[in-house]
């Protein structure tokens, strides 16, 4: 048996037949995978293609829209912020943006937009964490149907981020802030929080203090036009077709001048090489390669779960990117508390986030894993990849 890191090579082949299967049925177009243990890869593979019409393969460097894996990096920069001093997390986000002054929630029971009550602003650990009494289109209540016929999607090509929060603050609120989880576009108004406070836009904070430091060289909210050939088209699953073009690489919504909404809650493209860095970053506490980005007990505070509970118990109807019943949540991502009741091997405190179009990544502080996987389909709970790698992967770990 040969083994790296404690892994059983012939075990990690495994993942390579179950995502060649995958792709072989129809399901992925394409897809890529990369495991690292202590910081070293143990494994990596790529198959299928990255452009369907092309036949181009998913490779190592094929660039991908991340969704919402965006928020973690969203997060980390609110937590820059923090730690300097600039902010607080029980600062109310009116204190640096005006147009939450004045906030009502919806009254319980409320059948029209009109029936609310004054409640306080929700504080930056709301936004945070998903209790801000904001939500998304794509959640079933009065207020996620107000959002879709308002805009409130923070698509790339649709406002500025500034335009769409203050939209977004003229809307009430789903609940009084702190009082219930609903997953939301409050990482998006973290983003502009950002803004307002550094003097800069997202994009320019994210380059100079957490891409570039980092070497992450490959994210981007708008893709450059020299970048495009390594551009995946990204496929949606229907009733009626499997794999029904979304996004077209090359006449996207992402490709450089068509992006107005900087959307720190889903607008990032990446690489996995890229992503992989920000996420050394997490598992390791804070730096990568000399460079220290946040202190090793600000990264243990995000990793906790800041939840009474699981999700599911203080709402157990809000879409989400994993399933939350059986986990907690952090600071920009989902925390296991219980491996067991979650029905797939792993350790308590497993920490991170996937995206809308079935990207996935999360670190294992237990057994020092970074995991991250890859592919371009919508929605992300089509098919149980998630749950299925992490058993793969933890089947290959023997020592």
């Amino acid at each position: 048996m040969t083994q790296n890191e404690g892994f059983d090579q012939a075990r990690l082949g495994r993942i390579d037949d179950w995502m060649r299967r995958y792709v072989d049925d129809g399901k992925f177009p394409g897809c890529s995978v990369l495991i690292s243990r202590n910081g070293t890869i143990v494994h990596r593979f790529e198959t299928g293609n990255r452009s369907i019409g092309k036949q181009l393969s998913f490779a190592a460097d094929t660039i991908v829209r991340i969704f919402s894996m965006s928020k973690l990096i969203t997060s980390t920069a609110m937590m820059l912020l923090v730690e300097r001093g600039l902010v607080h997390l029980e600062a109310p986000v009116s204190a640096f943006l005006p147009e939450f002054k004045d906030c009502r929630a919806l009254v319980d029971g409320a059948t029209s937009l009109d029936q609310t009550e004054p409640c306080a602003a929700p504080t930056l650990h709301h936004l945070l964490t998903h209790t801000a009494g904001m939500t998304y289109g794509l959640n079933e209540s009065l207020l996620s149907d107000a959002y879709d016929k308002a805009g409130l999607n923070f698509f790339p090509d649709n406002k500025t981020l500034a335009e769409k929060v203050r939209d977004l603050a003229a809307l009430p609120l789903m609940f009084t802030p702190g009082s219930r989880f609903e997953y939301s576009a409050s990482i998006d108004v973290a983003g502009r929080v950002v803004e307002a406070v550094s003097g800069k836009t997202l994009d320019r904070f994210l380059r100079d203090e957490i891409f570039a430091p980092l070497g992450m060289d490959e994210t981007w909210f708008a893709l450059p036009e020299d970048k495009i050939d390594r551009f995946a088209d990204c496929c949606e699953l229907t009733d009626t077709d499997p794999m029904r073009l979304y996004d077209s690489a090359e006449d996207s919504r992402y490709l450089e001048g068509r992006v107005t909404t900087l959307s720190g809650g889903g607008g990032l493209l990446s690489t996995l090489d890229d992503y992989f860095r920000f996420g050394e970053m997490i598992r390791r506490g804070g730096a990568l390669d000399g460079e220290r980005l946040l202190s090793p007990r600000t990264v243990s505070f995000m990793r906790q779960n800041h939840l009474p509970s699981t999700v599911a118990s203080v709402n157990p109807t809000s879409f989400a990117e994993m399933p939350m019943d059986v986990v907690g949540f952090g600071i920009g991502g989902a925390v296991v508390t219980d491996p067991a009741k979650m029905g797939v091997p792993g350790s308590v405190g497993d920490f991170g986030w996937g995206g809308l179009a079935s990207t996935f990544f999360w670190t294992d502080p237990v057994e020092q894993l970074t995991v991250l996987f890859f592919t371009q389909l919508i929605p992300s709970d089509a098919y149980p990849n998630r749950a299925e790698l992490k058993a793969l992967v933890h089947g290959a770990l023997v020592d």
